[in-house]
């Protein structure tokens, strides 16, 4: 069983290829932006161009269009390969690394989110959520997330500004996707927003 996995919701994009619970390739880039013109030709430069019978795929919260081109990728190599297709948070992969580094500790997680909130979400011992992922202000994470360790890329902001704890400065890194909680995997791959879209349908007009 080959499995590859994708994972390019923030401002990194990686992929790994597995051979069972093997990892066989994988590459990691913090890019910022470009998403869409560096993730294909990183899959094409994996073994057998990174065909599997499986395919992982964050679904978010991140990056509106990252969430999507990963996901859109997904869905294409999926088809032409005749592969089984799953989706996974991403919040759930970071506490999955973070877990990697602290075996059996609850942990919660902060990334950078947009409009200056983070997203956040608790993880118990066992890396199954302990709430649901918010977008919040970053005054209001400080002051309702108390665990003692916190990963992801706002960690170290949010460790300092309440001045306590053990931050884990993570990006996602699709070759820990294995280590996620299976429970929190599934044949659902729309995209989690984690935050209301800014635009709002328009007004239908009145009638004449």
């Amino acid at each position: 069983m080959r499995t590859l996995a994708i994972d390019c919701s923030t401002e990194a994009c990686s992929i790994a290829l597995f051979e069972d619970d093997a990892l066989v390739a994988n590459d990691h880039r913090v890019l910022g932006r470009g998403h869409a013109e560096h993730l294909v030709p990183m899959i094409a430069q994996l073994p057998d161009k990174g065909c599997a019978d499986r395919i992982l795929v964050a679904r978010g919260p991140g990056s509106f269009t990252g969430v999507r081109i990963g996901i859109a990728t997904a869905r294409a190599l999926g088809l032409a390969w005749k592969a089984d297709i799953a989706g996974y948070p991403t919040l759930g992969l970071v506490a999955a690394m973070a877990h990697a580094q602290h075996p059996g500790e609850s942990l919660d997680v902060a990334m950078t989110g947009g409009h200056g909130d983070w997203f956040v979400q608790s993880f118990d011992p066992f890396g199954a959520p302990a709430s649901p992922n918010r977008s919040m202000a970053p005054d209001a994470a400080i002051a309702a997330y108390r665990a003692e360790i916190v990963a992801g890329t706002e960690a170290e902001a949010l460790v300092s500004r309440r001045g306590y704890g053990t931050a884990l400065s993570l990006h996602p890194d699709a070759s820990f996707a294995l280590s996620i909680l299976p429970d929190l995997l599934g044949t659902d791959v729309s995209p989690i927003y984690g935050r209301a879209p800014d635009a709002k349908p328009a007004r239908p007009r009145p009638k004449p």
